[in-house]
């Protein structure tokens, strides 16, 4: 079985730590966010897959290789200019052409039965089939009106409020007979949603929707990146250790997952679940909470607390320093004695000076430095960077 997955955005919304890793590469427990898709896309039996690459693309295939190790074959087609999502898999179509396939974003992270859609889809006589989920507020995605029949007769992108009428929200996630080439245009910025769906539906031809069970995400925002690492996270089988672990005194309940050459030191305690990467150093009284992730080569110094935060690579956090609900980019320097409260999101080589406070909900550019004492309440940009932060 044929997959597409989409990984030409920006990621504006994920941003500042867009501007280091491509959406799809965000790490969540160490690993890029489409290797996760790609293995769960393996177990499901789709092993012949075509990734559709624009921003930062050639990150996401250093990382993937050939898709061997995982099981697959995988292709790469590049996009030029921007082409939408449906334009992005028409892009691909030399790949997709002769069968059915299923469509997938780059940023999903997911736990639902794609074969079982796929097969669903097979059995109808419908042009695209729609993964719906039925969720508490679709404000943000596509949303649909299907009959008993599955049928769909109204789809309307990103509802206001007073447009709602339906609860069932696009996944993105659409299994696609060939024939639907013939409706996208090439080298047109064109898409699912907005352009495909209504095209169809007022030229009668059918849409179909399946209702999804599990569980789903599109890692497009902060809030969505978090939960998406808590499913991961509660997913943790048991506790394993990767290679050369010590410790001194130190108390440990998992589940956790430790990879090669991490130390504790004394007095620490580490409540799972939790993974840790390789060569970091623990240092001693260190609390770290449940729903918690440590990068490679990180230093977390005596006294520091971290609870259901998200440290990249090469993180230093200094000693007294308590760390709550925040993501920090890689090589990231945090002073003695300062806070990161609920919702911060760090980039990359910022440096926080001591006894500072960054605000909850605050976002900070990559490469700047905060000066020590500080309090900060409000984006922090750096202006060599782009200081866009809405959209996809």
């Amino acid at each position: 079985m044929k997959a597409c997955i989409m990984c030409g955005g920006t990621g504006t919304r994920l941003r500042p730590l867009t501007f280091k890793h491509p959406k799809p590469s965000i790490p969540i427990l160490n690993q890029p966010s489409v290797r996760h898709l790609i293995e769960h896309l393996s177990k499901e039996g789709f092993n012949d897959i075509v990734l559709t690459l624009g921003y930062m693309g050639e990150i996401i295939e250093e990382q993937l290789g050939d898709g061997r190790i995982f099981g697959v074959h995988i292709e790469y087609v590049y996009e030029k200019e921007k082409l939408g999502t449906a334009g992005g898999v028409k892009n691909a179509e030399e790949f997709l052409k002769n069968e059915p396939f299923i469509v997938l974003g780059g940023d999903h992270v997911l736990n639902l039965g794609l074969r079982e859609m796929f097969r669903f889809h097979e059995n109808q006589e419908a042009l695209v089939t729609i993964g719906l989920l039925s969720i508490d507020d679709p404000r943000e995605f596509g949303i649909a009106d299907m009959d008993i029949n599955n049928r769909i007769h109204r789809f309307l992108e990103k509802p206001r409020a007073g447009q709602i009428f339906s609860n069932l929200a696009s996944t993105g996630i659409y299994v696609c007979s060939p024939e639907i080439f013939d409706w996208i245009p090439e080298n047109t910025k064109y898409d699912f949603a907005k352009d495909l769906f209504p095209a169809l539906m007022a030229s009668d031809k059918r849409l179909n929707g399946m209702l999804v069970r599990g569980e789903w995400t599109d890692v497009g925002s902060a809030a969505a990146y978090r939960q998406a690492q808590r499913w991961m996270l509660d997913s943790l089988p048991g506790t394993s250790i990767e290679g050369h672990f010590s410790t001194k005194n130190a108390r440990i309940r998992g589940p956790l997952k430790v990879e090669n050459n991490v130390s504790v030191g004394s007095n620490s305690s580490l409540v799972g679940p939790i993974v840790i990467g390789e060569n970091t150093f623990i240092g001693d009284n260190v609390l770290i909470g449940p729903y918690s992730v440590i990068g490679s080569n990180c230093v977390i110094e005596n006294n520091a607390k971290i609870f259901s935060s998200y440290l990249f690579n090469r993180v230093r956090i200094g000693e007294n320093s308590n760390i709550s609900g925040a993501v920090v980019g890689d090589e990231t320097i945090v002073g003695q004695n300062c806070s990161l409260e609920n919702e911060t999101v760090i980039g990359h080589k910022v440096i926080i000076g001591n006894g500072s406070t960054i605000h909850s909900g605050v976002k900070i550019w990559p490469e700047v430095m905060i000066n020590k004492n500080s309090g900060i309440k409000e984006l922090t940009i750096n202006p060599d960077y782009d200081s866009s932060h809405d959209g996809s």
